[in-house]
């Protein structure tokens, strides 16, 4: 009975995976196309290693591989600083410029990875993201430059000085409210706004927005950013612009509409290719869960079958006297039919327990999963990031399932047990009295 509800319940939870994978992704698909649509005119212009700050090593200092665990430590990042910002900014056909700063915190967090060969190894990863901004009330109105989600408080706005918005899970991590001070690089800022992460996939992404003069302040950055948006006069003036930057800077990365476009149809492929995977997946999960339940319901039904029989057998006197005290093959017969019933649901009810608090571990035991054995997890850059699209359901036993569970064992109880209440109704009482 325990398999009989973890099965079923594996299905549902693959089935729901696949479709909230396919609802998120086709969610944000229809964010980034908007996005992209509404942003012809934007160049990206940021410099190589000044956006990851996941995987960091210290610059020029291999890792220490005689010891057992080498440790990997935050990384350098580099930035444009405030000449090649002006003379990017002064390109023909440039209309507006606004400048970022990213930074990493100085909080970190350490994992530790095992690899080949019994060795080990240490990733240092910042806790969270700072992003300086200009805010300018034109380029705030103008274009989106700012998380707009915001559930408390308010957005950043031009002028705002020692002020910052974060995500929501940040407050959580820092223990703060809005209108609290939260201390950022030794310095303290007032907590305007919180936001939630925009992109599906992101609810772990861990950032704060606040001026980018104060960002460049604390890190001691003044005049330097990470990244520039550029909006051309015209969507005619992006190849041009494009042109002038990659060949001066070559170690900048420059990102147009068709890049993002053209990333967008990448992702949209690979989903595509990992959506039919999944769905040839739960085709087969479905198919192997019917079988499973067919031997279920078999074994079941023959359990209760030999079981009765055996009790027909060992009570066969018993039958005898009550026939000899006025019972007849119908009473006898419903007799053994509500014993076979009463013992289903016994059973019945200690399987949806076991199953209740072992569904997961049996469904990931009795079927593959749709999600993960079909690759079913795309990655996709967004604008200002990347987006993901790995979910997961939980295996639960829903009211329905354990009705019809208890439904099922009623019914194999009858039948298991028809038989066998069938041949005690039939014995005859002399016979019965003389059965040894």
């Amino acid at each position: 009975m325990a398999i009989m509800v973890s099965v079923p319940a594996g299905i549902i939870a693959n089935q729901e995976a696949t479709q909230n994978i396919t609802e998120n992704f086709n969610t944000t698909v229809s964010n980034m196309q908007a996005e992209i649509n509404e942003t012809t005119t934007l160049i990206e212009v940021q410099t190589t290693s000044g956006r990851n700050f996941e995987f960091s090593m210290p610059s020029g200092t291999p890792p220490d591989m005689s010891s057992g665990t080498p440790s990997f430590g935050s990384r350098e990042v580099s930035y444009m600083n405030g000449t090649v910002v002006d003379e990017i900014s002064s390109i023909d056909g440039v209309k507006d410029v606004v400048k970022f700063l990213e930074a990493p915190s100085e909080e970190t967090n350490s994992e530790t990875i095992n690899a080949p060969g019994g060795r080990s190894f240490t990733i240092s990863r910042a806790v969270y993201t700072i992003t300086g901004v200009s805010l300018n009330s034109s380029l705030i109105d103008n274009y989106s430059i700012l998380p707009t989600n915001i559930t408390e408080g308010r957005p950043l706005q031009e002028g705002d000085s020692g002020v910052v918005i974060m995500t929501s899970n940040l407050t959580d991590y820092f223990g703060v409210a809005v209108d609290d001070k939260v201390e950022i690089y030794g310095e303290n800022f007032k907590v305007v706004g919180i936001y939630e992460p925009s992109g599906q996939g992101s609810t772990e992404a861990r950032a704060l927005y606040m001026n980018i003069t104060d960002a460049q302040t604390i890190t001691s950055n003044t005049g330097n950013v990470s990244r520039l948006d550029l909006y051309a006069e015209n969507a005619s003036d992006v190849n041009d612009i494009t042109d002038v930057i990659k060949v001066a800077y070559s170690d900048l990365t420059v990102t147009t509409y068709e890049d993002r476009l053209s990333n967008l149809e990448s992702m949209q492929e690979r989903y595509t290719e990992n959506l039919n995977n999944a769905q040839s997946t739960l085709s087969q999960t479905q198919t192997i869960a019917t079988q499973e339940i067919i031997i279920s319901v078999v074994a079941t039904s023959l359990i209760v079958l030999f079981m009765m029989l055996y009790t027909v057998r060992e009570r066969t006197k018993e039958i005898g006297t009550f026939k000899a005290i006025g019972f007849t093959n119908l009473n006898v017969m419903i007799q053994f039919l509500l014993e076979g019933v009463l013992l289903s649901l016994i059973a019945g009810a200690v399987g949806i327990a076991i199953g209740y608090v072992a569904a997961p571990t049996l469904s990931s035991l009795l079927l593959p999963s749709a999600s993960s054995s079909s690759g079913l997890r795309p990655t996709g850059a967004s604008m200002f990031g990347v987006t993901t699209f790995g979910q997961t359901s939980a295996v639960t036993l829903t009211p329905q399932l354990i009705l019809m569970a208890f439904g099922a064992a009623v019914l194999l109880g009858a039948l298991g047990s028809l038989y066998p209440a069938w041949r005690a109704a039939k014995i005859r009482p002399a016979e019965a009295m003389r059965y040894e």
